[in-house]
């Protein structure tokens, strides 16, 4: 005798789903970031590719005085300028991305499949921009950071101590700091362990800890090493002679700042090419608009006894 309990008396879900449409997301990537450091920066257009950083060669020899009332004779001066100026040339962040028209002709809904590639490289190419603002060897802010300041972290744990050095490095309007999560997040103990927990703001929309009115910006792009990172503050902006960003407008197929994507044609075997292209650079026009501290440790972690 059959057993009517293992009979189905309904439609069941695996059949059912072959007549559902699944809700699709489009192509998530973890490494995708706010990338804070961009947006906090002034940005200025490069005409064919360099910025000529001109400098006072001595402020020393600039002679003033303060007029009495009298008929005195008044000093005669000038303001020399260096003979050789600073050239930045912009650096390209470039990549090919490549789509088999068969697959854009098939499968382009509900998304399309070349906007699709073409928006994940690109952010994956402004990843590797901020990367390189932070850690390039010529332009970067690291490796453009004074020898005179440059300091090392006390007690290796980020202490307010620490950021208030930063701070009478950079004192002419100080714009942000800018670290790892993980040392604000270490700074943010010690300042609990004191009993000062650090104010929150809120700029574009989300919050930021701060340290005297100064925000902490996250950028995970500032390496850590061994359990050991840096902090950096700049004061940004050409009219406060900061750190600003360098970037190449009017290219044929822009789509942002010192972006292009340019159609390079399709192949014999059909599959089509997109050049993707970013040109910027950085520029620390003066010393004192950036300050870096040295050697945080951010792995010490504090035990708290209630009484």
């Amino acid at each position: 005798m059959a057993d009517d309990s293992i009979l189905p008396t309904a439609l069941g879900d695996a059949a059912a789903r072959q007549l559902a449409n699944a809700t699709k997301t489009t192509a998530q990537l973890a490494a995708i970031s706010p990338r804070w450091l961009t947006h906090f920066l002034e940005w200025v257009p490069v005409e064919a590719g360099i910025f000529r950083l001109n400098k006072v060669r001595e402020d020393s020899s600039i002679d003033v005085e303060c007029s009495g009332r009298d008929e005195r004779i008044l000093p005669k001066t000038f303001v020399d300028y260096e003979e050789n100026p600073r050239e930045i040339l912009l650096s390209a962040v470039n990549a090919v991305v490549e789509v088999h028209t068969r697959v854009a002709d098939l499968y382009s809904v509900p998304y399309n499949q070349i906007a699709e590639q073409l928006r994940l490289t690109i952010e994956t190419i402004k990843e590797r921009q901020e990367s390189e603002l932070i850690n390039n060897a010529e332009y970067g802010l690291i490796s453009n950071a004074a020898p005179a300041n440059r300091i090392k972290a006390r007690e290796g744990r980020p202490t307010p101590d620490d950021l208030d050095e930063l701070l009478a490095r950079v004192w002419k309007q100080p714009a942000f700091f800018l670290a790892h999560p993980r040392a604000i997040a270490a700074f943010g103990r010690e300042c609990t362990r004191r009993g000062v927990p650090p104010p929150t703001i809120n700029i574009f929309g989300s919050p930021f800890l701060t340290w005297r009115g100064i925000p902490l910006v996250p950028s995970d792009k500032v390496k850590i090493e061994k359990g050991k990172t840096k902090i950096l503050l700049l004061r940004t902006g050409q009219s406060k002679q900061g750190v600003v960003g360098l970037y190449q407008p009017n290219l044929p197929g822009e789509q942002g700042l010192g972006l292009s994507v340019r159609f390079m044609g399709i192949n014999a075997k059909a599959i089509s090419s997109y050049l993707v292209s970013l040109y910027c650079s950085m520029a620390v026009l003066t010393e004192d608009a950036l300050a870096v501290l040295d050697g945080v440790d951010v792995d010490l972690y504090h035990t708290y006894k209630y009484a």
